[in-house]
C-alpha cells in the first residue's frame, strides 16, 4: 500500500513539474532574451517608467474605491440568504466569463458622454474616456469578482456561534461586524485585495477600448510589439514583471504585518 501511495506521488509530481515549466519557461525566456543593458535602458526610459506608474496608480485606485462596497457585499452574499440570491452571484461572477473586448464596450456606453455618469462627470469638466478614472473604471469591472468571492469565503468560514454570541451579549451588528466578522475573514480580503489589484493592472482588452492613450504598461508592450516587434517589446514586459513582483511581495510582506 506504501508502494502504491508513493508511485502516485509521483506521478502527481511528474505533472506539477509540467505545469510548473510551462509557467516558468515563457517567463525565463524574456529574461534570457533580454540584455542587461537593455533592461537597464528600458528601466530608465520615461516613457515606460510613466506607463508603470499609471498602471499601478489606477489599479490601486480602483482596488481601494471599489473594496469599500465590495467588502459589504460579500458579507451579505456569505452570510444572508435573500430571493434572488445564485442570480447576484451570478452578476458578480459575469465579468470574469465575458470577453475583455466586450467588457470595454460595456464600459465605454456606461461613461461616454451620452450615458447619465458620462454627463454629471462632463459637468465637471471631466471627460472619463482617455483619463485615469475610466482605466480604473475598466480595470475595476474585470477584476471586481476576485475580491468579492475571495472576501465571501472568508466571511463564510467565520463561525456564525460567534456572531450570535455576541449579539445574545447585547453587541449591535456594526460591532460584531468589525470586531468578530472582519478581523477573521481579513486573510481572505487581503489575498482578495492583492488578486484584484493584480487582475487589474494585467488588463489590456477592456482599458485599450477605454484609453490608448495615457498608455497602461500592457498597452505599450502592445503598441512595442505592432510597431517593431518583439525584440522592443520584450525589456518593457521584463521590466513590468520584475515592477509587479516586488510590489506583490511588499503588499504581501505589509499585509502580514498587519495580520500578526
Amino acid at each position: 500500500m506504501h508502494t502504491k501511495t508513493n508511485r502516485l506521488y509521483l506521478v502527481f509530481m511528474f505533472f506539477g513539474a509540467l505545469v510548473l515549466l510551462f509557467i516558468v519557461a515563457p517567463l525565463t525566456g524574456i529574461f534570457l532574451e533580454t540584455s542587461g543593458t537593455e533592461f537597464f535602458e528600458t528601466a530608465k526610459d520615461k516613457e515606460v517608467r510613466s506607463s508603470i506608474i499609471l498602471t499601478l496608480t489606477t489599479s490601486l485606485f480602483g482596488t481601494l474605491a471599489f473594496s469599500i462596497a465590495a467588502i459589504p457585499l460579500a458579507y451579505l452574499m456569505a452570510k444572508k440568504e435573500f430571493f434572488g440570491k445564485k442570480i447576484v452571484q451570478g452578476i458578480i461572477d459575469l465579468p470574469i466569463v465575458i470577453p475583455h473586448s466586450a467588457a470595454g464596450i460595456a464600459i465605454l456606453g456606461f461613461i461616454s458622454r451620452d450615458s447619465a455618469l458620462g454627463t454629471v462627470a462632463d459637468n465637471f469638466g471631466l471627460n472619463l474616456i482617455g483619463h485615469p478614472i475610466g482605466i480604473s473604471l475598466a480595470m475595476a469591472f474585470v477584476s471586481v469578482p476576485f475580491l468579492l468571492n475571495a472576501a465571501r469565503n472568508g466571511f463564510e468560514a467565520v463561525p456564525d456561534r460567534l456572531e450570535k454570541a455576541a449579539l445574545n451579549l447585547g453587541a449591535s451588528p456594526t460591532r460584531v461586524f468589525f470586531s468578530i466578522s472582519l478581523p477573521l475573514a481579513w486573510r481572505s480580503i487581503v489575498s482578495g485585495f492583492v488578486l484584484m489589484f493584480a487582475r487589474g493592472m494585467s488588463e489590456f482588452g477592456a482599458v485599450v477600448i477605454i484609453a490608448y492613450h495615457p498608455m497602461i504598461t500592457p498597452v505599450m508592450i502592445f503598441e512595442r510589439f505592432n510597431a517593431f516587434g518583439l525584440e522592443y517589446a520584450q525589456p518593457i514586459a521584463a521590466v513590468f514583471i520584475c515592477v509587479s513582483l516586488l510590489f506583490f511581495i511588499a503588499i504581501r510582506l505589509l499585509s502580514e504585518k498587519k495580520q500578526n
